[in-house]
C-alpha cells in the first residue's frame, strides 16, 4: 500500500471527482481521477489503482439505478464499445495517447460550441434526436476505445446521448450502466497487462469509503438538482474536460 501522504493528498480529491461523476452527476469529471493521482504517481499505476475502485463505484450506481435505464441506448452503443475496448487492448503498445486526447478533446468543445451556438446564438429549437445505428456504434466504438487507454470515455459517450433528449435519471443511469460494463470488460486485459499488483489492490482498498460515500452523493445530486439545470452543468463539463483534453494532447506531443 502506498504510505505517502502527497499521493493522499491528490487522490482523495481524485475519488471524490469520479465518485460524484459514477453517481450520475458531472458525467465526464470522471476523466480527472487519474491524471489527479498522476501528478504524485506514474499514470499507468494511477489506472490500475482506480480501475477496482471504479468496479465498486459502479456496483454502488447500478444498484441505485436499478430499472432507470434507457435499453435501446446501450443496444445502440454497447456493441462498439466492447469493440473499442478490444481494439485498445491490441493497440496499447502503439498508441500515441496524447493524440487520442486531442482529438478526443477537440470534437468535445466543437460539440458544446455547436450546442451553444444553436440554442443561444441562432436560436434553433434543441429538440430530443432520434437514435442512429451508425453514429451509436461509432460513438460507442471511440468511448470504449478512449476509455481503455486513456480513462477518457465520457465524452464520446456524451456526444452520443446528450442530444437523445433523455431523463435526466433515466441519463444519468444509461450513463452507469454502460461504464460498468465497459469497466468490467477492462478488468481481463488490464489484468494481462500487470495492473493489478498486491500494492496497487491495497491502495485501491484504502481509498474505497471515499469511493462510496461520493458516490452516493453524486446519486443524492441527480435528485435534487433540476432537469433543465442538471444538463446545463452537463454541458459545460463536456467543455471543459473537452479543452482539458486537448491542453494534455498538445502538452504530450510537444
Amino acid at each position: 500500500m502506498i504510505t505517502d501522504p502527497t499521493f493522499y493528498l491528490f487522490a482523495i480529491p481524485a475519488v471524490i471527482l469520479v465518485g460524484i461523476s459514477k453517481g450520475g452527476f458531472g458525467g465526464s469529471i470522471a476523466i480527472l481521477g487519474v491524471p489527479l493521482m498522476a501528478l504524485a504517481i506514474s499514470p499507468i499505476r494511477a489506472a490500475g489503482i482506480m480501475l477496482p475502485i471504479l468496479i465498486v463505484m459502479d456496483l454502488i450506481a447500478v444498484a441505485s439505478y436499478r430499472r432507470t435505464f434507457d435499453v435501446t441506448v446501450l443496444a445502440m452503443t454497447l456493441p462498439g464499445a466492447l469493440v473499442g475496448v478490444g481494439l485498445g487492448y491490441l493497440l496499447a503498445a502503439y498508441v500515441d495517447e496524447a493524440m487520442v486526447r486531442l482529438i478526443i478533446g477537440s470534437v468535445a468543445v466543437l460539440f458544446s460550441l455547436d450546442h451553444w451556438g444553436r440554442k443561444y446564438l441562432r436560436r434553433q429549437p434543441d429538440g430530443p434526436r432520434g437514435h442512429s445505428p451508425v453514429k451509436g456504434t461509432l460513438w460507442g466504438l471511440v468511448a470504449g476505445f478512449t476509455s481503455f487507454v486513456s480513462h477518457a470515455g465520457g465524452p464520446p459517450y456524451q456526444m452520443y446521448t446528450l442530444p437523445l433528449g433523455l431523463e435526466k435519471r433515466v441519463f444519468a443511469g444509461t450513463g452507469v450502466y454502460f461504464f460498468f460494463t465497459l469497466n468490467a470488460a477492462k478488468l481481463v486485459p488490464y489484468f494481462a497487462l500487470g495492473q493489478f499488483s498486491g500494492r496497487n489492490l491495497a491502495t485501491s482498498a484504502t481509498l474505497l469509503p471515499v469511493a462510496v460515500l461520493a458516490t452516493l452523493f453524486g446519486v443524492w445530486l441527480v435528485r435534487i438538482v433540476p432537469q433543465q439545470l442538471f444538463f446545463r452543468v452537463i454541458y459545460v463539463f463536456v467543455f471543459v474536460i473537452g479543452l482539458k483534453l486537448m491542453w494534455d494532447g498538445i502538452a504530450g506531443l510537444v
